[in-house]
């Protein structure tokens, strides 16, 4: 599906990105971890390279939330494959006090988890968007979330230590709505911006919040990063080519109930 294309993936070395590099590389695609940890993300290359034979994979330095660094790291790709076809905002960067209790989070920690992550997002897009106008084709997939979609439900934290950051569901539907303007301000430049918005990823959470959250899906309930893949895949694709500016929804009909 994707034989030739060149995807950049944000915090391609983190839980989401592992899966998604590995599908980018066995889909046909040349797949690029792009971190701030770059010593994880070679650690990631080699075991995914060697699992199986054939795969393109690479690595490049990259802090979201830094101008000279996005700039690096879009020249050193471009130069090397000479071009960039997609871009993935998956990174997730925040703070040490990010994931409070909403009476418990300080101001100066709220704008600043917003401005890591969204603003991250809006700062890597916007130099990646230039690119692919100088370029003349482009796609970025933005990763959300069903809490940037619904409110959350906060039962399902009772009795855990556990709670929805309100942080991330600021973060989380302003990315949505910054699809959709990106989409639309890139209108006839041949550039899509679409996002995936995924339900709950298991990461060994308790398992009360577990059952919990799986009491509101319809089959399998919290999700593993491969599930993920094949709407990522058909986004990067060509059999996406005139789905823009929209929000796919992958949570086993979590956001129903």
């Amino acid at each position: 599906m994707l034989n030739d294309k060149v995807i950049v993936i944000t915090g391609g070395a983190g839980l989401l990105g592992q899966a998604f590099v590995e599908a980018i590389a066995k889909s046909g695609g040349t797949a690029v971890i792009a971190d701030l940890d770059v010593a994880t993300a070679v650690s990631v290359k080699d075991r995914l390279a060697s699992s199986e034979g054939g795969l393109i994979i690479d690595t490049v330095a990259l802090d979201i939330t830094s101008a000279e660094s996005v700039d690096a790291a879009i020249k050193a790709v471009s130069e090397k494959y000479g071009r960039v076809d997609a871009l993935i905002n998956n990174a997730y960067p925040r703070n040490k006090n990010y994931g409070r209790h909403f009476f418990d989070v300080e101001y100066d920690d709220f704008c600043t988890n917003l401005n890591m992550n969204l603003g991250g997002y809006f700062l890597t897009s916007q130099k990646f968007a230039r690119y692919f106008v100088q370029q003349g084709h482009g796609n970025i997939v933005n990763i959300s979330s069903i809490y940037g979609v619904i409110a959350p439900k906060f039962d399902i934290y009772d009795d855990t230590k556990m709670t929805m950051p309100v942080e991330y569901a600021a973060i989380k539907s302003g990315l949505i709505h910054l699809t959709k303007y990106m989409a639309g301000y890139l209108k006839g430049k041949n550039i899509r911006v679409n996002a995936i918005s995924p339900g709950g990823i298991f990461d060994h959470q308790p398992e009360d919040f577990l059952t919990s959250y799986n009491d509101h899906c319809l089959n399998k309930g919290m999700l593993d990063p491969q599930d993920l893949c094949g709407t990522l895949l058909y986004l990067l694709s060509d059999h996406s080519s005139f789905v823009n500016g929209q929000n796919l929804v992958v949570d086993d009909g979590f956001t129903l109930s």
